[in-house]
């Protein structure tokens, strides 16, 4: 499953996005003592239209990813559960796996 967190670090009129960890502690120190802010961004659905312009649609800019799918038709149930009109298989799926779900807190 694919989950997007990154982080917007800016100083003064510098914008950095690092899409991890590791991108994150390469810039900080590049920044030798001066003041930055940091912004946590759990997914595309937190961005206004100018930060989805820089993260992910500029295409000067941006990273493209190959997906593949082993079980197309395995896929496509678990999209239809998850994001259909059907409340009920979506709720026990929920309620079955919570336990197993990657929480930041």
């Amino acid at each position: 499953m694919l989950f997007l967190r990154f982080n917007k670090i800016q100083s003064g009129k510098e914008i950095y996005y690092a899409l991890n960890d590791e991108e994150k502690d390469k810039i900080i120190p590049s920044l030798a003592g001066k003041k930055y802010t940091q912004q946590r961004y759990k997914g595309l659905g937190e961005l206004n239209p100018v930060q989805l312009w820089e993260t992910t649609m500029n295409p000067e800019t941006r990273t493209l990813k190959q997906v593949t799918v082993d079980d197309i038709e395995a896929a496509n149930q678990m999209f239809e559960m998850l994001m259909g009109e059907e409340v009920p298989p979506r709720k026990k799926y929920i309620q079955t796996h919570a336990k197993l779900a990657n929480l930041d807190i």
